[in-house]
């Protein structure tokens, strides 16, 4: 099970939002709305983040990777964008 980061949790109160570890398999985080309704999974438990690593050209590489649909708000990767990396 991953274990989430105070800058995960730190994200996720800047954004209105609830995480909590995640039930699914091979995956980091669920999302959850301020009235705890489920919105998405992200994160890949397999694979480590700029929130564990603290890796900035792994960070920058996932930017990169992820340019468009990061910035698309809601998605899965805008989420991982905003609490992972």
């Amino acid at each position: 099970m991953y274990n989430i980061t105070e800058y995960s949790k730190n994200q996720a109160k800047k954004l209105g939002i609830k995480i909590k570890p995640s039930q699914k398999k091979f995956k980091k985080i669920d999302v959850y709305d301020k009235n705890d309704k489920f919105i998405t999974s992200i994160g890949d438990s397999r694979y480590s983040d700029y929130a564990t690593s603290g890796d900035k050209e792994q960070r920058r590489r996932f930017k990169l990777r992820f340019d468009k649909s990061r910035k698309v708000v809601g998605s899965n990767a805008w989420f991982s964008d905003r609490l992972l990396w």
